[in-house]
């Protein structure tokens, strides 16, 4: 269980974090809606540090609202619901995980309750089980949640594999697709609403926010693919070459059209990954201090030289939680 206590090791090196009120939502906030003229809209709801400023999308036609990511906790979930219900009583019929981490799967069961069928690949769900245990085994090993107020395994109502399109009525339609490569997960699926020219891409993309570093959970360890990731944004890119450009809706940040979007977040993979390959040959014989407590003041230092790098983006802490699976990767 290595892996894990550098999971652990990086959750207690990022004390904001652990402090934050994360089965509440008291720093719930929401974006202004995005519309098309044939009636369509988007609404956004942003966590706050609650939840780790993760965004929840709900898309509604004019009669049924698609929702696209779950939240980190099924309090948080229930706000999220809340929050569209200002803004309309239309059912949410389906709920759309992007990929397998638990901000993105764990409050599902709140939208199954207000009747929604949850919808992933076949790759993610098989993929969630093994990102539970090791993320329940982390949160609740420093003491953020017990055994028993960790938010319980859900389930996945349908599957696809490759490709998959919902059919909403009036020509209203959600494109579902899996990337090619893993990307901030170990799978990667983004949806495309043609009535606004949105793209919903999970946390493939953090537009002016620091990323989430740790990579996918695969057989219980952290494993980043930062070159597997940059080919998924070279993929998305290359989907959607085709005016009109679409606007990009990442998990955290803030939107942006595709190309802006694509090449700011591979430039701060490209620096990412340099900065940790370097500061890791720099320790030389006290490398070994990175499975120590002293972890924590290397994913500081690192933290610190991200800021140095991008001083406009947001959350720096996501580094600090985060870095220590693209760190190990590099031992």
């Amino acid at each position: 269980m290595r892996l894990r206590r550098y999971f652990t090791l990086a959750i207690t090196s990022a004390f904001v974090i652990a402090a934050l009120p994360i089965g509440g939502a008291q720093a719930a906030q929401q974006a202004s809606p995005v519309t098309a003229e044939s009636g369509g809209a988007l609404y956004t709801f942003d966590s706050g540090e609650a939840g780790f400023f993760t965004k929840t999308y709900f898309y509604d036609t004019g009669s049924e609202v698609v929702a696209f990511d779950a939240q980190f906790t099924p309090e948080l979930a229930e706000a999220a619901i809340a929050s569209l219900r200002e803004e309309t009583d239309n059912p949410i019929t389906y709920l759309v995980i992007t990929h397998p981490n638990p901000d993105k799967f764990n409050g599902a069961p709140a939208f199954q309750a207000e009747g929604a069928e949850v919808i992933a690949s076949e790759a993610t769900t098989e993929a969630i089980p093994g990102v539970h245990e090791y993320k329940k085994a982390g949160f609740v090993g420093m003491g953020m949640f017990t055994e028993e107020t960790y938010p319980e395994l859900g389930t996945v109502d349908e599957t696809f594999s490759g490709e998959m399109t919902l059919d909403l009525g009036e020509g209203k339609t959600v494109e579902l697709s899996e990337l090619s490569e893993p990307g901030v997960s170990s799978t990667q699926t983004v949806a495309f609403i043609p009535e606004l020219n949105a793209l919903i891409v999970g946390d493939l993309v953090h537009h002016n926010l620091h990323a989430w570093l740790e990579g996918g959970i695969v057989d219980g360890q952290a494993t980043p693919t930062l070159d597997g990731w940059i080919a998924d944004l070279q993929e998305l890119e290359s989907a959607f070459a085709a005016e009109p450009e679409p606007t990009v809706y990442g998990g955290r940040g803030e939107p942006a059209p595709l190309a802006e979007a694509v090449a700011s977040q591979i430039a701060y993979l490209e620096t990412a990954d340099q900065i940790v390959t370097e500061y890791v040959a720099g320790l030389g014989d006290r490398v070994s201090e990175l499975s120590s407590e002293q972890a924590g003041e290397h994913y500081a230092a690192i933290q610190a030289a991200l800021v140095e790098a991008f001083p406009d983006y947001a959350f720096p802490d996501m580094i600090s939680f985060s870095v220590y699976g693209l760190v190990n990767s590099k031992l």
